[in-house]
């Protein structure tokens, strides 16, 4: 006599998890995406449809000028470089140093390494605002005030970062280090030939995650910058306002749009690698 496996479930039941399921993700897409298109909608709006009401989600006529009107209000290129600049510097120095950190606290033994690496990840328990007059200070000190290197030195290092790389490493056999270090490769060699290409799917993930994160900062530029030619784009569209907040809402929320596309256009570039990296590790 053979007993037949049990079920999961009826197809009907399966059925209506599954729909309930999407229904459920379409509704949270909605609120992830509506004030996204809002932001859209209200762009192409001229200023008496901006403040209509009710609300309109569709522009009547739709105002490409207001993009325009950017260019001509501010220096959104000078910003944009300058955004790059920095940006791409921090972007680049975080993936080399939390690369090479994660991989000491991962695979390297040496006395101490819990109690450092539980120090490093204390830090992310304070808040930027607490400290912020520490760093102001020495970036003073290092002559670097007012300029775009007084964002990037103190960002230059990352507890993140290097939690991320350390969890990515921990997930990799030793014995290829070991075997690595047989063939002749120095510590450095084993890290550089072996496990630093091994871990490009979680490079790719911080890279990304340091570039939305860096891109859209405002908090730090508007604290260790001074002069217009150095602003970032974030700090830079501040410039839309006008007098006592009298600029064009429209012509603001285009400057957004603006300074949104390359961070969404790495993402949809690069989505495969960010996934991977992100769920890399989960199942083991």
């Amino acid at each position: 006599m053979t007993i037949a496996p049990a079920r999961s479930g009826a197809p009907g039941t399966r059925r209506i998890a599954s729909v309930a399921l999407v229904v459920v993700l379409i509704l949270m897409a909605m609120f992830a995406f509506g004030p996204l298109l809002w932001t859209l909608t209200t762009s192409l709006r001229t200023p008496a449809e901006a403040f209509t009401n009710p609300p309109q989600w569709l522009p009547l006529s739709p105002d490409f000028g207001n993009y325009a009107k950017v260019f001509d209000q501010i220096p959104i290129g000078t910003f944009f470089v300058n955004s790059v600049i920095v940006t791409g510097l921090i972007v680049v120095g975080q993936t080399i140093t939390c690369t090479l950190s994660g991989y000491a606290f991962a695979l390297i033994r040496f006395p101490g390494r819990g109690v450092i690496f539980g120090a490093f990840l204390a830090t992310m328990m304070v808040p930027l605002q607490t400290i912020i007059i520490p760093v102001f200070v020495i970036v003073r000190y290092l002559g670097l005030s007012d300029s775009p290197m007084s964002l990037v030195v103190p960002a230059l290092g990352s507890a993140f970062g290097t939690f991320l790389m350390r969890q990515y490493f921990l997930q990799m056999p030793p014995e290829l280090g070991e075997a690595a270090r047989i063939d002749g490769c120095s510590q450095f060699q084993v890290f550089s030939r072996v496990y630093a290409r091994m871990a490009a799917p979680a490079v790719a993930t911080l890279a990304i995650l340091n570039f939305s994160g860096f891109w859209a900062e405002f908090y730090r530029p508007l604290i260790f910058l001074q002069s217009q030619p150095n602003f970032t784009l974030p700090l830079g569209l501040v410039g839309l306002q006008g007098n006592l907040g009298t600029g064009s809402i429209s012509v603001v929320l285009a400057g957004v749009i603006l300074a949104m596309l390359p961070s969404v256009l790495l993402f949809i570039f690069a989505q495969r690698y960010f996934i991977e990296g992100i769920t890399a590790g989960s199942f083991r």
